[in-house]
C-alpha cells in the first residue's frame, strides 16, 4: 500500500521549482515507491509569489511565513531552498518540528551552520538529504565504481573544475549571494561545494590543502524589485562584491594522491562547465557535465599512448534505468533532482539514509571553511578525517 506523505517547499526562486517537479515526477519513474509526495504548502517571503506557485503546482496552501510551516501537522517532509543566510534557522527548525528535510548545499554559511543542521536532524530522528545533485548523475556513479575497483590503478592525481558565467556580465545584480551576511561565502558555496562532495564522493577524505581567491568584479548594481536566480540591473546605485568570484586549490587526499580543484562564476565562454579528471597508475576516466551521459575511460596495459574511448551509460549505471531504456539515450539536470527526491522519500521510508546526507554537508563546509582560512593565511591548511 503507497502512503501519502506531506511535503512542503520553503523559498520559491528556481531551486525551489526544481524540487517541487521533483516530488510531481517521482513516482512516474520510480513507481514502487512506498510513499507518495502530496503538495500541502509552499513558503515564500517575495509578495505573491507562493500565491503563484500554488496555483501553477497545486500546492494546498500558500504562505509568506515558513513558520507556519513547521507548525503544519499535514507537513511531514520540506525542502529548503531559501537562500544561505536562511539554512540553520529553517534547517534546525524544521527538524525540531519532527519535519523530514531536504535541504540545499551548502546549508547555511559555515561549517558550524551544517553541524547545527546535522545534530538537529539527529536529535530529532528525522532522515536528512543535501542537494549534492552532480554526484546522482549515473556516469559518476559508473566512475566511482570503476574507481573503486582497481581498473585504473592506484589514483594520482585529479582535477575538479566548475566554471560558469552566471554572474561575468557587470549588470549582474547585486543580489544576497554577493553579501557575506547572507551569501557567506561567493563561488565557494555555490559551485566549489559541489567539487569538494565528489572529490570526497569518488576518492575519500582530503588530508590538507591551501587555495587563493579572487574578486574580479568588485561592484555591482543593487535591484530595484525582488529577484530569482542570476538576473541584472543597471542603473541602480552600486555597492562592494563582498565574496569571492574565483577559487584555486591545491588538494592531498589521505590516499595519497594529489588534486586541483577550480572554481568561478565569472568565467566568459563557459556555460556550467562542471567535470572531472581521475588519473591512476593504469588508466584514467574523464567525464563533463555539458556531455552528463558519457565518459571518457582510458584502461589496459599499454601505459604509453594507451587511447581513450567514449562510454555511455546505461540502464546498469546508477538511476539510469528509471529514466531510458538503453544506453546513450540522454538524461539532463533536473533528473538528476528526481533521483534526489527518490533517495529521499526512500530514506523516509525505510528509516535509513540513501543519498547524500548532512554529515556529507558538514564535510564538504570544512573543506570550504579550510579554503577560505588557506586563501587568508597563505598557508597550507590540514583536515581531520571524517
Amino acid at each position: 500500500m503507497v502512503e501519502a506523505l506531506g511535503v512542503a517547499v520553503v523559498g520559491f526562486g528556481w531551486m525551489g521549482r526544481v524540487h517541487t517537479q521533483a516530488y510531481a515526477r517521482v513516482r512516474h519513474h520510480y513507481p514502487r515507491l512506498a510513499l507518495r509526495p502530496e503538495l500541502v504548502t509552499v513558503a515564500e517571503d517575495v509578495p505573491g509569489r507562493a500565491e503563484e506557485a500554488a496555483a501553477r503546482f497545486g500546492f494546498a496552501a500558500a504562505t509568506r511565513d515558513w513558520r507556519e510551516v513547521a507548525a503544519d501537522p499535514r507537513v511531514r517532509a520540506v525542502s529548503v531552498t531559501a537562500p544561505n543566510f536562511l539554512h540553520r534557522e529553517i534547517g534546525v527548525a524544521m527538524a525540531e518540528a519532527g519535519k523530514h528535510l531536504w535541504i540545499e548545499k551548502p546549508v547555511g554559511l559555515t561549517t558550524a551552520d551544517a553541524r547545527a543542521v546535522a545534530d538537529a536532524v539527529a536529535m530529532a530522528g528525522v532522515q536528512g538529504a543535501v542537494g549534492f545533485n552532480y554526484r546522482n548523475a549515473p556516469a559518476v556513479e559508473a566512475a566511482r565504481d570503476l574507481i573503486a575497483s582497481g581498473e585504473l590503478g592506484a589514483v594520482t592525481h585529479v582535477r575538479f573544475r566548475l566554471f560558469s558565467d552566471y554572474a561575468a556580465h557587470p549588470e549582474s545584480a547585486l543580489t544576497w549571494r554577493y553579501e557575506r551576511e547572507r551569501g557567506g561565502s561567493g563561488v565557494l558555496g555555490d559551485l566549489a561545494s559541489h567539487g569538494a562532495d565528489l572529490a570526497a564522493y569518488l576518492l575519500g577524505d582530503i588530508a590538507s590543502l591551501t587555495a587563493d581567491t579572487a574578486v574580479f568584479v568588485p561592484e555591482r548594481s543593487r535591484p530595484t524589485t525582488a529577484t530569482a536566480g542570476h538576473t541584472r540591473a543597471a542603473g541602480g546605485e552600486s555597492g562592494p562584491v563582498e565574496n569571492e568570484d574565483y577559487v584555486n586549490c591545491l588538494l592531498r587526499f589521505a590516499s595519497g594522491a594529489r588534486g586541483v580543484l577550480e572554481a568561478c562564476r565569472v568565467s566568459v565562454g563557459e556555460q556550467n562547465t562542471y567535470g572531472f579528471e581521475v588519473h591512476g597508475t593504469k588508466g584514467a576516466v574523464f567525464w563533463d557535465f555539458r556531455r552528463m551521459n558519457e565518459l571518457g575511460v582510458s584502461r589496459g596495459d599499454r601505459y604509453q599512448d594507451q587511447p581513450v574511448s567514449t562510454v555511455y551509460v546505461g540502464p546498469g549505471d546508477g538511476e539510469f534505468g528509471a529514466f531510458q531504456p538503453g544506453a546513450a539515450n540522454a538524461m539532463g539536470y533536473d533528473d538528476l533532482k528526481v533521483i534526489e527526491a527518490y533517495r529521499f522519500l526512500r530514506s523516509i521510508a525505510e528509516g535509513k539514509p540513501y543519498g547524500a546526507t548532512l554529515t556529507d554537508a558538514v564535510r564538504s563546509a570544512a573543506v570550504l571553511d579550510a579554503m577560505a582560512r588557506s586563501a587568508e593565511s597563505g598557508s597550507w591548511v590540514n583536515l581531520p578525517a571524517s
